[in-house]
């Protein structure tokens, strides 16, 4: 009996002993309103999340625009993309080529860092390669396929060909900027703020007239001309893509003239009639000559010199419809058409005799035909 009896009093402790701690709980939970949450212990592990697909690579923009026209020469080439790219990765290219270096200028954007300005005139390709060779991500992504667009460069204007044909010495004018330029704005293909002056303030009135910056004038067909005679070009006198791009070259290399003289020949038709020699602005000979009769007249104006011959073959039809034939006509230099400075024997010299040309003694052509290099102007008055 006193065995059961002390069973039961451990029975009544452990119960009692329950009941305050299912109390405290109660007065926890109804004291503050906190949740008790008890979990299993053990180890923690993280759930492995799972790997992200690399973004698709596609071209987003290209600088200049497709089919862009008028982009200056000085404009910006680069291409974007979606995703960024790989540090080896394949590069675009411009057809025609230009020289330049392509390089990465940000994470998603390839940029295109030329020698020298976009030639003026052209149309350029922009090609960005794709496929397995072309353009690669930094994951690894290729471009699905190569994109090409296409875009033109503006014409270089005139009045710049302008200020490089006097600055790289071919006008009878010098051409100062306006402040100081970078040896990339004396290339470029723009034209500059800044002024002309003549180099010679004694050339004559009736030739200074002739000069007119920005406008299509003798004084620069002539020295047009005399470049791309120096340039071994076809000497058309025509200012076009050929040209802009050779004077571009030649004014980052500093290529002068290569005739430090500018000469210039006045033909007068004032009785009696003469041949007036003009170099740096001074008059260095003259000599008696003849023009074109009444029936073949020689044209008043001027023009610059296209063809020239030591001796020459000449022949054609007489005001009468018969035809002559002339050969060995020495120091010769045409001038417009048919139309030439050269020597040919006459009785007596200062009258209209021939049929177009301007005839001089033999002896006085050969002193004439040094000045008239291809683009030197004549000027018949």
């Amino acid at each position: 009996m006193p065995h059961a009896a002390h069973r039961r009093r451990n029975d009544d402790a452990r119960h009692r002993w329950v009941i305050v701690a299912v109390v405290v709980v109660v007065a926890v939970l109804g004291a503050g309103g906190a949740a008790l949450v008890v979990t299993k212990a053990g180890p923690f592990t993280a759930a492995a999340a799972p790997a992200k697909p690399p973004g698709r690579l596609d071209v987003v923009s290209a600088t200049p625009g497709p089919d862009a026209t008028g982009v200056p020469s000085d404009a910006a080439v680069s291409v974007a993309f979606t995703v960024p790219l790989a540090p080896d990765t394949p590069m675009p290219s411009l057809e025609p080529s230009v020289a330049g270096t392509w390089m990465r200028t940000s994470p998603t954007t390839l940029s295109f860092d030329p020698s020298g300005p976009l030639p003026p005139g052209a149309t350029l390709s922009l090609a960005v390669p794709g496929g397995d060779g072309g353009v690669r991500g930094a994951q690894g992504q290729h471009l699905p396929q190569s994109v090409t667009t296409h875009f033109s460069v503006a014409p270089m204007p005139l009045l710049r060909v302008q200020q490089l044909l006097a600055t790289l010495g071919y006008l009878p004018l010098s051409f100062t900027p306006a402040g100081a330029t970078s040896d990339a704005a004396d290339e470029a293909a723009t034209p500059q703020v800044g002024s002309f002056a003549w180099k010679w303030s004694t050339m004559p009135a009736q030739f200074s007239a002739l000069w007119s910056p920005g406008q299509p004038d003798p004084v620069t067909q002539g020295a047009v001309m005399a470049f791309q005679s120096q340039q071994h070009m076809t000497t058309d006198g025509i200012a076009g893509p050929k040209v802009w791009g050779a004077l571009l070259q030649a004014a980052a290399a500093h290529q002068m003239d290569a005739d430090p003289h500018y000469d210039w020949v006045d033909v007068s038709e004032a009785r009696p009639e003469r041949v007036r020699v003009w170099r740096d602005g001074a008059m260095v000979y003259t000599t008696l000559a003849n023009t074109g009769i009444s029936s073949a007249p020689t044209v008043p104006g001027t023009w610059p010199v296209y063809a020239r011959y030591v001796s020459t073959t000449m022949s054609g039809t007489n005001p009468d419809g018969s035809h002559y034939r002339d050969p060995g006509v020495p120091w010769v230099s045409y001038f417009h058409g048919g139309d030439a400075l050269h020597g040919f024997i006459r009785a007596g010299y200062g009258s209209p005799q021939s049929l177009g040309c301007v005839e001089m003694p033999p002896a006085a052509a050969a002193v004439v035909y040094p000045f008239t290099p291809l683009g030197t102007l004549v000027t018949v008055e």
